[in-house]
């Protein structure tokens, strides 16, 4: 997703557009990376001193709830990154030391479906993770 459609969006579900939520979202499309809630608000406060933590959490979390930004945790900490482009079913290595991502899309489901015979799968993710070239 890219800033525009994020931006579009959050006004078409109602949201008030903000200075503060369009750096955010700048910030997130930006990176091709998974970010800590820590790294948004070091970057925000670059050009904003007031921004507090509670700015921080409060709008990842409505950007999550609204599909702008995915999630996953890592070392008990949660990374957050912009929601990506591709409709194509697909799931993620993700870089420990930078957070940058790849595509898989492989799913490993096809094989598991196989031995859940029975079962309804309602949802799942897959994240492979380890250090991209640049970190290795």
């Amino acid at each position: 997703m890219n800033l525009n459609e994020a931006l579009d969006l959050l006004k078409n579900r109602g949201y008030k557009y903000t200075g503060k939520r369009e750096d955010f979202l700048r910030y997130l499309t930006t990176e091709n990376s998974y970010r800590t809630a820590k790294d948004l608000l070091e970057f925000m406060q670059k050009t904003d001193q007031n921004v507090s933590v509670d700015t921080v959490y409060r709008n990842l979390h409505l950007f999550t709830e609204l599909g702008i930004v995915e999630t996953t945790e890592m070392d008990g900490e949660k990374y957050f990154r912009v929601t990506c482009d591709s409709n194509q079913h697909h799931h993620h290595f993700i870089c420990k030391s930078c957070g940058k991502t790849k595509e898989i899309h492989l799913c490993p489901m096809d094989r598991i479906n196989k031995e859940l015979n029975g079962f309804e799968i309602e949802d799942h993710k897959f994240e492979i993770y380890g250090k991209c070239p640049a970190c290795v």
